[in-house]
């Protein structure tokens, strides 16, 4: 009778102590993002898209004719990829050994060796090749032609045009769900287009609307969930089985990228007003969880998988030009020297 006492009281308190510690990992998971760093790059031109590589610690970064490649623990220089015309977007294939580059103003995909950063072959694609994603089922890599409005198929085997895709509008940011589909933001559509990588079509138009011009795209691969961040401070999460639009969560003003944290279950929206909308994904309520204040024109972001730490660019400007009839929303002239990545984290 002892004995059985003793194991039910053991079993009790292995209860407490499982719900106890349960308990505390809602609260260390809601610990607060704070800016870590901050890297002076440098440099002149204009940028768009970044892009993590966890397996090696790199940075990526597109920046005018180049691409800064930089270590994404301590921000030093690592090289670059140079030679390039107007660079949009990188994508990484899974066999470590190559990535590509959309070069929009060379109307080209270039393709570099990842250990040696020289560039080994440039490949035609459609007019203004914007963004990129590798596609892991087919091992193809496919380009997303802004002016054009269509998107062409790389077979990273051959470095091959193998398909062009007709698209009903401009696109924008697309991901892979590791599937076999491709999924992509139409930004003067109001819409997401989902294509079929095996046999390269689209499948599905799905709109996403109240959410307009959506921009940046993320997905979480496992909760078959999108989310497209938009103008009119908007987040529109998307399932991405049926096209339904789930929630329309309330980001910043100005967004152009998006990253979804699978440990952590958070989606993010990089806003161009100088803040990262932090988003709770982990119920159906997708209420904000926090604001983190970056820097104004910090528009453009990528989420670093293994570490959770999420990277900005911007830098600083200087007046906004009169706007004219030709040029009704001029853009102010960027301080030379002054491009800096921003690095936040969370405990």
């Amino acid at each position: 009778m002892k004995m059985t006492l003793i194991i039910r009281n053991c079993r009790m308190l292995g209860m407490v102590a499982t719900i106890a510690v349960a308990a505390t990992l809602p609260a260390l998971a809601q610990k607060p993002y704070s800016v870590e760093d901050r890297w002076k790059v440098g440099g002149e031109g204009g940028w768009d898209y970044l892009l993590a590589d966890s397996s090696v610690q790199r940075l990526y970064i597109t920046h005018g004719g180049r691409v800064e490649v930089l270590d994404a623990a301590t921000g030093k220089s690592i090289g670059a990829i140079t030679g390039l015309k107007g660079t949009h977007g990188v994508a990484l294939d899974d066999s470590g050994r190559y990535g590509y580059i959309s070069d929009g103003g060379a109307n080209a995909v270039v393709v570099f060796d990842r250990k040696s950063l020289q560039t080994v072959t440039s490949i035609s694609a459609g007019t203004n090749p914007d963004g990129i994603v590798f596609e892991p089922v087919t091992k193809t890599v496919w380009a997303f032609n802004g002016r054009s409005k269509d998107v062409t198929v790389i077979d990273t085997n051959t470095q091959k045009v193998i398909a062009t895709v007709a698209l009903p509008g401009k696109p924008e940011f697309p991901v892979a769900d590791g599937k076999g589909f491709v999924f992509d933001n139409i930004e003067d559509k109001n819409m997401i287009v989902r294509l079929d990588a095996k046999d390269p079509k689209v499948t599905a138009t799905w709109s996403v609307s109240p959410c307009e011009s959506p921009s940046g795209l993320a997905i979480d691969r496992a909760g078959r969930r999108l989310f497209a961040v938009c103008d009119e401070k908007k987040m529109a999460v998307v399932n991405a089985d049926t096209g339904k639009v789930i929630a329309t969560p309330a980001i910043g003003d100005g967004p152009d990228a998006a990253g979804y944290d699978s440990k952590s279950n958070l989606a993010f929206s990089s806003n161009g007003e100088g803040s990262v909308t932090i988003v709770d994904a982990s119920n159906g309520s997708y209420k904000v969880k926090q604001t983190l204040a970056t820097q104004q024109g910090a528009r453009t972001m990528t989420l670093d998988p293994v570490t959770g730490k999420i990277y900005v660019v911007t830098a600083q400007f200087g007046p906004r030009p009169a706007a004219t009839a030709s040029n009704p929303r001029p853009r102010p002239a960027i301080v030379p020297g002054s491009f800096t990545v921003i690095v936040a984290g969370h405990e």
